[in-house]
């Protein structure tokens, strides 16, 4: 597996870790449609929320956070609104974005909720 995939997937390793202990309830990972992939599914109470986990090695280009692109963000609403169809669902949603950043042999961990109101 490539370097870039592992830290990836250690990134949302961490997510879900950090996600359980605030309460949130992982009901899928790595849901797909279409060109989608929506890295995590959790729900909190009466809401379901679709979560976008960037984890980058480094902040010299930029936040992790800042690589959610207006095309992202439009695949992602496609495929939770799938989501929530093929399981009939009637819930709140929001979108939000867990940045992992390794510093070292350390990982910070920030979690924005409602992240696409922003953009």
């Amino acid at each position: 597996m490539a370097i870039h995939n592992e830290l990836g997937k250690k990134g949302e390793e961490l997510a879900i870790e950090y996600l359980t202990k605030q309460g949130y309830s992982v009901v899928e990972k790595n849901y797909r449609f279409l060109k989608a992939e929506v890295d995590i599914i959790a729900m909190k109470g009466n809401e379901l929320i679709a979560i976008e986990v960037k984890t980058r090695s480094t902040a010299y280009f930029g936040n992790p956070q800042d690589f959610v692109n207006p095309k992202k963000i439009k695949l992602l609403v496609s495929a939770i609104d799938n989501y929530i169809n093929e399981h009939d669902l009637d819930v709140e949603t929001r979108f939000d974005i867990i940045a992992v950043l390794k510093e070292g042999e350390a990982y910070t961990i920030e979690h924005i909720e409602d992240a696409f109101l922003y953009f």
